[in-house]
């Protein structure tokens, strides 16, 4: 070697793989890092065909999957969040302190555009923000609650001018500040939600929180059942003042002290566990008035629209990371002398479950570009047609990523795997913002209260017929079983079908034939058993190469 040269670069040493007593060999080497982008044929095809931002989602894509932004995710779950409620002094604090890699993925999303690219006046906003949610879900859904509420809080807050101008540059900045400071002193802030009690759960009117005039403003008093991301910097609620069930802002930090926001506990969840929820207190806390008095619900209810197309795409998120992490492992593990993607059976199963998966993505995407035009067409089927999506897409989350997690056999059931993770994440999502049955009585009232909402779910499945027989019969046979509205008894039934049809739209309207007359065949036709993989006459070469990119 010359003198004062630079000896060469070492290459880091692999693991052992000859333990003495046997040889390591036949174990997939387990996914470090992905572009969630580039690996995603059918997000791609989706964001291309409605518009959204592309160049911007790759970059996403790229950071979501990156080493640093996966191990921050874990540090964030292992080490989850710790109420801190005094000082040592005996002052109240009120806070939850968080792993740093909370704060790294919260500000990597926000960076992004999570909370902001709907509104940033592009074209295929909403879209755009649909896959920042269908990504990051595959990666830290916790991160996501806070990121969905402050993404869903900017047209609620269009309520008040004034409030407007101050929150909502704010909520909109790809800056992310976690400190303790009152919302003028931030370049970038958060906002969440509390309104659930205990008395009233989704009957919001049943609600027993207080608002009392003090000025101009308002003071609450009052308990709060479920308030996720109680460390955001304010939360929308609702109590009732002189005049009726109102909405408010409730601002999480004053000049020079700390709101009257007492938190109780955190509270024990199955999964969701980066993320802190809580039980809170208003103890006499400055509130702002959105809207008028007794307008509460009507006010809200924009925030809560928003957040519902966020758990139609959540599901989808989740599934589509169970089955890559399903299709990562049967390509590299044989079993008698075979590839796992190779046997017949196990190709018949995850062709079957992508087909789940690609349905709901496809048919949340449409109502994200549903969100981004202003024809009043458009409003409405958004407002009917993502609470289809969210029936349907949740009922499938559970049972797929159940699959997938056996498709791993053993280790699928093992915590160094996402799949622990990605099973405890999939009911939330049928939870939040409405459960099953709530969703599907909603679906009866909207199309009960509002018949352009039916006239604009029926123009969209009647755009797509003539294109597949077995659909336009499945059509015809659902108008044939329900001329009219359903009974309540048989709500499930009727937003089944209906939600089935506008998955099977979706895809006809924008996916490649073998996902799109799988997705018939399976699901429309009756040529399908009631569990996963009993089904023939897949494509399945074309649907599970799409797996993989």
């Amino acid at each position: 070697m010359q003198k004062n040269a630079m000896p060469a670069p070492v290459q880091a040493s692999g693991p052992r793989g000859d333990l003495g007593t046997h040889v390591v060999e036949n174990q997939p080497v387990p996914r470090t890092a992905w572009c969630l982008w580039d690996g995603d044929r059918a997000l791609r095809e989706q964001v291309a065909h409605h518009g959204g931002d592309g160049s911007a989602l790759a970059e996403a894509g790229a950071l979501y999957g990156s080493a640093e932004i996966l191990q921050a995710a874990e540090d964030a779950r292992r080490d989850p969040p710790r109420l801190t409620l005094f000082a040592r002094s005996g002052h109240r604090l009120d806070e939850v302190q968080f792993n740093p890699g909370y704060h790294r993925v919260m500000s990597a999303a926000k960076e992004q555009g999570y909370a902001h690219s709907a509104w940033s006046g592009k074209p295929g906003g909403h879209v755009t923000h649909a896959a920042h949610v269908y990504m990051l879900n595959q990666v830290e859904p916790g991160v996501c609650c806070p990121m969905t509420m402050t993404y869903a809080a900017v047209p609620a807050l269009q309520a008040d001018a004034t409030l407007s101008e101050i929150w909502v540059p704010r909520l909109l900045s790809p800056e992310y500040d976690g400190s303790a400071r009152r919302v003028e002193q931030k370049k970038g802030v958060t906002l969440g939600m509390a309104m659930t009690e205990k008395q009233g759960g989704s009957d919001v009117r049943a609600n027993s929180t207080r608002a009392v005039r003090d000025g101009q403003h308002y003071r609450l008093t009052g308990h709060k059942w479920f308030c996720s991301a109680p460390m955001s910097d304010g939360f929308l609620t609702l109590a009732y003042a002189e005049g009726g069930l109102t909405c408010f802002l409730v601002p999480r930090w004053l000049e020079g002290e700390r709101n009257g926001i007492r938190l109780q506990r955190l509270k024990d969840k199955l999964g969701n566990r980066a993320n802190a929820s809580s039980e809170i207190e208003y103890v006499d806390a400055l509130a702002y008035r959105l809207g008028e008095e007794g307008a509460g619900v009507r006010t809200i209810i924009e925030m809560v629209h928003h957040t519902r197309l966020d758990t139609a795409l959540a599901p989808a998120g989740l599934m589509r990371a169970a089955l890559a992490e399903a299709a990562w492992w049967v390509e590299g593990r044989s079993v008698f002398q075979k590839k796992l993607i190779d046997q017949p059976l196990m190709r018949s199963v995850l062709a079957d479950l992508a087909l789940d998966a690609e349905g709901a993505l496809a048919s949340s995407m449409a109502m994200a570009a549903a969100f981004d035009r202003q024809d009043e067409e458009s409003r409405a089927l958004a407002r009917i047609g993502v609470a289809l999506a969210k029936y349907l897409n949740n009922k499938r989350c559970i049972p797929v990523i159940g699959e997938a997690m056996e498709v791993l056999g053993g280790m699928g059931y093992i915590e160094e795997t996402p799949m622990p993770m990605l099973y405890r994440e999939a009911p939330l999502n049928g939870i939040w913002e409405g459960s099953g049955n709530v969703i599907c009585l909603d679906i009866l009232r909207s199309l009960a209260r509002e018949p352009r909402a039916g006239e604009a779910l029926n123009a969209m499945l009647d755009r797509v017929r003539g294109g597949d027989r077995r659909y336009d019969e499945a059509l015809q046979a659902h108008r044939a079983r329900w001329p009219g509205l359903p009974t309540e008894g048989e709500a499930r039934w009727f937003a089944e079908s209906l939600a089935t049809l506008m998955t099977a739209a979706s895809l006809l309207d924008t996916a490649p034939n073998a996902v799109a007359e799988g997705y018939v065949t399976s699901r429309l036709s009756g040529m399908r058993g009631s569990l996963p993989g009993s089904v023939s006459g897949l494509d399945e070469t074309a649907i599970l190469e799409r797996l993989t990119g």
